[in-house]
C-alpha cells in the first residue's frame, strides 16, 4: 500500500505530554532554535499531567542546593539484591560499562549525580519564566527534608512553560494522543501514530521525540498486569493522573527501550476515599493507630518523621481486606500542634463515644478493634511524649511495635477516618542515560528518542520524597536541548517512512 504522504507533518522535535518534563523540553528545544510540536491527551483547561495538581515540592535546602541527603537516598533505593558485579562495573567510567550494565534497571550513578547537580541550574531557568520559589509551609506535621516549592505550585509553572514555548513557537495540540512510534534505521528520524480530537488517525515525523507521557496509573490494564489484582483498590490521587495511561512507555519497550524502575509498584499517599478533591490527604496517622476491616493493625504506624514513611505505609493499605485501613484516635490528638493540616480531606471524621460504637459506625470487627486498643494501651510506656520531634516512646510487647508517639487511645469520644492507598505516579518506565536518551536492552542510545518524568524510570522501594517533579524538569530541559542538537544540520534529515507500528 503506498504511503500517504499528505498525512505525514514534520518537526524538529515532537514532544509528547504537556506536564513539566514535556513543557520542560518544548521549551528548551524551542530556544535552541529547533521546531517544535507538542501532543497533549487532555484539554486546554486541564492540560499538564500531574504536574497541575500538585504542590510540586522540591527536595532543596534553597534555590541553588538539593538537600543534604538526596543522592545517599537514591542509591539507598536503587533496588532489591543488585549484584555487585553490576555495582563494580557502574563504579568504572560510563563508557567502559558493559552492554547489560547500561541497560540495568538500576538509576545509573551518572544520572543520579546528573539530578544533583542540574537540579540549581534548572531552577534557576525556571525563574526566567517568572516561576517564583520558596520554603512554604506543607502538609506534614513531622519532616526531615527541607522542601522547596514554587510560589502557586505546579499549575504557575505549567502555565509559564506552556506560554513560553508558544511564544517561542512551539504548536500545542490538545486532546491529541500518540499511539504508536516507529525507529527509523540508526539515523534518528522517528515516526508517530497520533489521534486527534476528530478521531483521525495521522502520522507525525519528526527528527527526535520526546516522551513527557507520565506512568500508567490512569491504565487499570496496566496497573494489575505489573501491580496485580490488587490494583483494583488504587485510584490516582488527582484528576492528571487519569490522563497517564502508559502508551509513551509501552511505545519506547515496542521500540526496543529497556525497561527501568521498579514496575510492581508506585508512589502512594494516604487518602480518604470518601473524597473527590485533589489529593484528600491522611497524613497524621502517625499519631493514632492503623487498622484493616477486621480491626488489627499491620503497620508501625510511626517508624520516624511522616514525610520519610508515608510512602511504603500507604502502599501496604491496598494489601488489606478492601483495600481499606482506618485511622483511630482519640481526644489526646488535640495536644499534636497544627495535627489537621495533615488532614486535607473534605469529608469529616467518623466519631463515637465508645470505641464499640466507632467499630459499628466504620464497618469493622468491633471485638477486632476493642482487642487490638486493648493490647496497644497495654503496650504502652511512661516517656516524655514530643509530638514535633521522633520521641522514641515506642510500645513494648507488640507487634507490629510502633516506635514514637505512643499513648493509651482512652480519652472519648473517639474518631477515624477511613484511609485508601492512592497513586501519585507508577515507578516503571524506560531506562535513560544522563542526556535523557532512551537506551535499548543492548545498552545503546536510540537515536533520536528521549523519555523524563514518570515515562523514564527510576524509583524503586520507597520514594524519595519531592524528587519527581525535580526529575522531571531537569531531565525535560536536558532532552530538549540534546534532541534540539540531535536535528541540527549534520544530523540526518527526515525520510519517509516505509512501516509504521
Amino acid at each position: 500500500m503506498k504511503e500517504d504522504e499528505t498525512a505525514l507533518r514534520a518537526c524538529d522535535v515532537l514532544v509528547i505530554g504537556c506536564g513539566i518534563s514535556g513543557l520542560s523540553a518544548a521549551v528548551a528545544a524551542a530556544a535552541a532554535g529547533a521546531s517544535v510540536v507538542v501532543l497533549e491527551r487532555a484539554t486546554s483547561d486541564e492540560f499538564g499531567g500531574n504536574t497541575r495538581w500538585t504542590e510540586s515540592y522540591l527536595r532543596m535546602k534553597d534555590e541553588t542546593q538539593v538537600s543534604d541527603d538526596f543522592e545517599e537516598l537514591l542509591v539507598a533505593n536503587a533496588g532489591h539484591h543488585i549484584d555487585p558485579n553490576i555495582v563494580q562495573s557502574a563504579a568504572a567510567a560510563y563508557e567502559d560499562w558493559p552492554a547489560y550494565v547500561k541497560a540495568h534497571g538500576m538509576p545509573d550513578p551518572e544520572l543520579i549525580s546528573t539530578l544533583a547537580a542540574q537540579a540549581g541550574p534548572t531552577v534557576q531557568w525556571l525563574k526566567t519564566f517568572g516561576i517564583r520559589f520558596a520554603a512554604l509551609p506543607t502538609y506534614f506535621v513531622t519532616a526531615a527534608a527541607p522542601r522547596l516549592m514554587p510560589v502557586g505550585g505546579g499549575l504557575v509553572m505549567i502555565e509559564a512553560l506552556r506560554d513560553e514555548a508558544v511564544r517561542l513557537g512551539a504548536e500545542i495540540r490538545y486532546e491529541t494522543t500518540a499511539q504508536a512510534l516507529e525507529r527509523d534505521d540508526g539515523n534518528g528520524n522517528v515516526a508517530v501514530q497520533t489521534f486527534g480530537p476528530d478521531g483521525r488517525m495521522r502520522r507525525l515525523r519528526a527528527k527526535a521525540v520526546v516522551l513527557g507521557t507520565g506512568g500508567f496509573e490512569g491504565n487499570p490494564e496496566m496497573l494489575t498486569r505489573y501491580i496485580g489484582p490488587e490494583a483494583r483498590f488504587l485510584r490516582p490521587v488527582a484528576r492528571g493522573g487519569y490522563y497517564n495511561k502508559g502508551e509513551g512507555i509501552r511505545m519506547a519497550l515496542d521500540a526496543g527501550g529497556a525497561p527501568a524502575g521498579d514496575f510492581g509498584s508506585y508512589h502512594a499517599e494516604p487518602m480518604d476515599p470518601r473524597s473527590g478533591q485533589v489529593e484528600p490527604l491522611v497524613m497524621s496517622f502517625s499519631y493514632g493507630l492503623l487498622v484493616n476491616k477486621e480491626g488489627r493493625r499491620f503497620v508501625d504506624e510511626a517508624p520516624g518523621p511522616v514525610d520519610v514513611h508515608y510512602d511504603h505505609i500507604a502502599r501496604a493499605i491496598k494489601s488489606q481486606a478492601d483495600g481499606l485501613a482506618y485511622m483511630i484516635y482519640d481526644q489526646r490528638i488535640n495536644d499534636v500542634p497544627n495535627w489537621k493540616k495533615g488532614i486535607r480531606t473534605d469529608q469529616p471524621p467518623i466519631e463515637a463515644a465508645t470505641l464499640a460504637e466507632l467499630a459499628r459506625a466504620c464497618g469493622i470487627s468491633e471485638a477486632g478493634l476493642l482487642q487490638t486498643v486493648e493490647s496497644f494501651n497495654g503496650a504502652c510506656r511512661q516517656g516524655q511524649f514530643s509530638p514535633l520531634s521522633t520521641d522514641g516512646l515506642a510500645t513494648e510487647g507488640i507487634e507490629p511495635q510502633k516506635s514514637n508517639w505512643s499513648w493509651p487511645i482512652d480519652r472519648g469520644p473517639f474518631c477515624a477516618y477511613p484511609v485508601m492507598s492512592g497513586i501519585c505516579f507508577t515507578y516503571g518506565g524506560v531506562k535513560t542515560n544522563k542526556q535523557a536518551q532512551v537506551v535499548d536492552n543492548d545498552g545503546r542510545a536510540i537515536p533520536g528518542l528521549y523519555a523524563a518524568g514518570e515515562a523514564a524510570g527510576l524509583y524503586y522501594q520507597v520514594y524519595t520524597g519531592a524528587t519527581s517533579v525535580l526529575r522531571g524538569a531537569v531531565f525535560g530541559k536536558i532532552a530538549g536541548e540534546h534532541a534540539a542538537r540531535h536535528a541540527q544540520p549534520g544530523h540526518s534529515g527526515l525520510k519517509p517512512m516505509t512501516r509504521y507500528a
